[in-house]
């Protein structure tokens, strides 16, 4: 099947299809020849592949370019991350050191604080013995007053009871002249 197929193209060519000589200007193949050849030989003397090689260098050199800027971007930003991890380790580092530092002062405020506490409940707790012992002192000497009134009131009733008026009376002058003794 492929040798047909390779005949059939063989006989339809074109070289097949032109008539008369060759190397004439009746022939299509030699005209298409020569066309093309001007073709070519316009193109180089317009320099053609020279601009063509020179945009393709040019292109190749914007490419190089394009991937130099680009690993630079690269290096530069590779550059930039390493620094935000470095800072973002060394800002979780103070953090820590931050929590830790006030872990230790919460620490210390709070045995701070109960001992402060412990010495103004020893305070009120002195405070209050204080006032309990100044109560009891205003008591007993309230009731030891209240015992001389009532001494003195019961020894009067019985003084009285049991004295005479010339007795009071050697009684009276004795004290006052024992007053005026002392007060000169």
């Amino acid at each position: 099947m492929k040798r047909l197929a390779v005949l059939f193209a063989l006989i339809g060519s074109p070289a097949f299809a032109a008539s008369g000589p060759f190397f004439s200007l009746f022939n299509t193949n030699f005209v298409v020849l020569i066309a093309f050849l001007v073709f070519i030989g316009v193109l180089v003397y317009f320099k053609v592949p020279g601009i063509l090689m020179g945009l393709l260098d040019q292109r190749a050199e914007q490419i190089r370019n394009d991937l130099d800027e680009a690993r630079a971007l690269r290096e530069e930003a590779q550059t930039i991350l390493a620094s935000y991890e470095r800072k973002q380790r060394e800002v979780a580092e103070q953090s820590e050191r931050i929590v830790a530092q006030a872990r230790e002062e919460s620490q210390l405020a709070a045995e701070q604080a109960k001992v402060d506490l412990k010495a103004s409940i020893a305070r009120r707790v002195a405070a209050a013995e204080e006032q309990i012992a100044s109560a009891e002192t205003g008591a007993v000497r309230e009731v030891r007053d209240r015992a001389v009134s009532i001494a003195i009131a019961a020894a009067a009733e019985v003084i009285a009871a049991k004295t005479s008026a010339t007795d009071a009376n050697k009684l009276i002058d004795a004290s006052i002249s024992e007053v005026e003794a002392r007060l000169h």
